[in-house]
């Protein structure tokens, strides 16, 4: 407004200032709107009010979630409570639990360098489609007195409505840590670009701001190069905020970290 009153930079330049300003009101506006629902929800699964002692709120460029080592083993599926439900199932139907994970249950190492997918992992299911690819073997009888050969016959076995549940819940609960895994590296390869993105677009920023003060151009770059970097910042923050959900997913996909 100084530099409008001194004739520095026309009424388009202040006006486009103004929209500038009012826009980053909105979304200031937006994500306050935000914390407080997000304060409420927490009030509701507390039952009464919040602690005053509650520590504070960390950046998103804090390691809330620590990174996901080499060789974690398929067996922390074990602990998800829908398997576990299965399970009882299982034994409330008298099945033998370790016959049942045997036959049923990969055992295979999920993650490899870098927390990806390991070769094992994704080779449980098909390219492309993501079909279930693991065959289950039925070695031992799984259901106790019955140590004929039909109980060692996979079609006789799967008639059993609890067998049917334990299998969909061990496909279900590897389904969730594949896609867990596959957008945990999707989201590293743009936020990785889009840091870069905006490093470039605040040099940019500054060149224009320079340029412009030493009168070579007007206003308007700088307005343009300072909305694409604000651009390019909100879209690293919604990544960042992605990649930590995406933790959260991935923790509770696997019963409860690694």
């Amino acid at each position: 407004k100084q530099r409008f009153d001194s004739g520095t930079v026309s009424e388009l330049d202040l006006s486009s200032m103004e929209v500038q300003r009012q826009t980053a009101k909105a979304d200031l506006a937006a994500f306050r709107q935000r914390i407080q629902e997000i304060n409420n929800a927490l009030v509701f699964l507390a039952g009464g009010s919040l602690p005053a002692n509650l520590p504070a709120g960390r950046s998103l460029d804090d390691v809330i979630v620590a990174n996901v080592k080499a060789g974690v083993s398929s067996e922390l599926l074990y602990r998800r409570p829908d398997i576990r439900e299965a399970e009882h199932q299982l034994r409330a139907a008298n099945a033998n639990i370790g016959a049942a994970r045997a036959a049923f249950f990969p055992s295979v190492t999920i993650t490899s360098n870098g927390g990806t997918a390991s070769n094992s992992f994704s080779k449980l299911f098909s390219n492309g489609t993501g079909t279930w690819l693991f065959s289950p073997q039925v070695n031992l009888p799984i259901f106790d007195g019955g140590r004929n050969q039909a109980n060692l016959d996979y079609a006789e076995v799967t008639k059993h409505i609890e067998i049917a549940n334990y299998e969909k819940s061990i496909q279900t609960g590897f389904r969730e840590v594949a896609d867990s895994l596959a957008s945990r590296t999707g989201l590293d390869e743009r936020i990785s670009a889009t840091a870069n993105l905006v490093e470039a677009q605040q040099k940019r920023t500054n060149l224009a701001n320079s340029r412009y003060e030493k009168g070579v151009d007007s206003y308007f770059e700088v307005l343009t190069a300072t909305l694409d970097l604000y651009s390019a910042r909100q879209d690293l923050i919604r990544l960042r905020l992605a990649r930590a959900v995406n933790s959260v997913q991935l923790y509770k996909s696997l019963g409860g970290g690694w």
